[in-house]
């Protein structure tokens, strides 16, 4: 009989004690650990890391709706991003689905719940937790891709790729927000791509490129003598994206006259060229993206919230290059040996005080700078090795000593989250051990070997 200890940890976040227990008799190939509140369910999730989590939605203090549920999905993701989280719940079961998935839920079940189903569910969660686990190592190794072109081992990018590829398929309108060079066109292309259109074209327009008199005709198209110049009929961006998708760059620079002709196109699926009198069906998915704060020029009414709806069916935030684990030494790998090639062969890696600068840098500009900045250094470089110097960056051995071991890696690590557990907790020892996921003697041994106070 297997040891308990030795099993994988299921975490099921339940405020039925009944079915608690059903869950803990049907699934014994597990170490099953139950949570009756959001409270509970972070508690464990810090002390267990469980790999799957079964989510109801409703729980307390909102037992018949969804919004606890929703605060827990998201801050389970938040702590623990390649958790697979099975969402259950029988409130509205199409737009919970729609929005758990938004939210990075791996699956999702409408109640009651049949014990064998979710079982399945749970077995495949498992597997491809495993599955991830071994990409992630390979690409961590290798420099390998994720979608088909997006270079990533980061777990906060993987769980942007997971909900690519269970939206993809979809067709719905999806919203890409993130900032400027996070990558946010090669996600709309991997939503293309996976989706039944992948097929047919794949249209995109940058809305902050083209001057605003402009933009109308070249969405929407004009009849030939619709205005001067207009020498021939041309059909806009939405029609030549016939049967596949189109990508709204920038969709936060739509004037807003030109909002009220886009709406019409996503409630009807019709169009009009400027000049002409016949609607024209058209069968196009939008993709759009920005970096711009939508919600808030709703408010300053410079965006129309119909429209901001419609095109946000699913909407997929994208984390910066600082929030990326480890993804800033892994692209620059990357780019090296892309423009080593093309442009000189003569390079051939990133020296060490180059990767130390790399990972130290805050990346305002994202992938987009350390693409253009690796593309100048291998241009410029004069030796094998691209060092902090080519790149233009402060090597951390210039001001600070580094961490060059694990052990000296670890401490800081521990040091600063022991301090932002105590603070968090106003220096209440119970309170930061289960904030760390610790138990309480361990804390007090961490305390005195790194001499903290609490």
């Amino acid at each position: 009989m297997s040891d308990p200890a030795d099993l994988p940890v299921l975490l099921v976040v339940e405020d039925d004690e009944g079915l608690q227990r059903q869950f803990k008799w049907a699934y014994d190939g597990y170490r099953v650990v139950a949570a009756l509140n959001r409270r509970q369910a972070i508690d464990a999730l810090r002390l267990h890391e469980p790999a799957v989590v079964t989510l109801d939605l409703g729980l307390p203090p909102d037992p018949d709706g969804t919004s606890e549920g929703f605060a827990c999905l998201a801050e389970i993701l938040a702590l623990k991003p390649d958790a697979k989280v099975i969402v259950a719940s029988g409130h509205g079961a199409r737009d919970s689905a729609l929005k758990a998935i938004a939210l990075g839920a791996y699956d999702f079940y409408r109640k009651p719940v049949d014990i064998d189903e979710l079982g399945l569910i749970v077995a495949r969660a498992f597997q491809l937790h495993e599955l991830e686990a071994e990409n992630r190592r390979l690409a961590e190794e290798a420099g390998g891709t994720v979608l088909g072109s997006v270079v990533s081992a980061a777990p906060e990018m993987l769980s942007v790729a997971r909900t690519v590829e269970r939206v993809a398929p979809a067709d719905v309108s999806v919203m890409l927000l993130g900032a400027s060079g996070t990558g946010k066109e090669l996600l709309a292309r991997a939503v293309h791509d996976k989706s039944r259109r992948a097929k047919a074209g794949f249209v995109a327009i940058n809305c902050a490129a083209i001057p605003e008199n402009l933009l109308e005709a070249e969405l929407f198209g004009f009849e030939r003598g619709a205005f001067t110049g207009a020498v021939k009929t041309t059909p806009g961006k939405i029609e030549l994206a016939q049967g596949g998708t189109l990508f709204l760059d920038e969709i936060g620079d739509v004037p807003l006259p030109l909002q009220v002709k886009l709406l019409r196109f996503l409630q009807e699926r019709v169009i009009e060229r400027i000049g002409g009198r016949a609607p024209i069906a058209v069968d196009t998915r939008i993709v759009c993206a920005t970096h711009q704060d939508l919600e808030a020029m709703i408010a300053d009414g410079r965006f129309r919230e119909d429209l901001y709806y419609r095109l946000a069916e699913i909407v997929v935030r994208i984390p910066s290059l600082k929030q990326r684990s480890g993804d800033a030494a892994l692209l620059a790998r990357h780019f090296v040996g892309r423009f080593a090639r093309e442009l000189n062969p003569a390079v051939t890696a990133l020296g060490d005080d180059a990767v130390a600068a790399i990972e130290a840098h805050g990346w305002p500009g994202n992938v987009r700078e350390l693409e253009n900045r690796i593309k100048r250094a291998v241009i410029m470089a004069e030796g094998k090795a691209l060092t902090a110097t080519d790149l233009d960056l402060r090597s951390p051995e210039a001001g600070e000593p580094a961490a060059i071991n694990l052990r000296a890696v670890r401490e800081v690590a521990d040091r600063r989250a022991i301090r932002q557990a105590l603070a968090r907790t106003q220096n209440n020892i119970s309170g930061a051990a289960k904030l760390l996921g610790i138990s309480r003697p361990t804390l007090y041994d961490l305390l005195k070997q790194y001499q903290l106070t609490a």
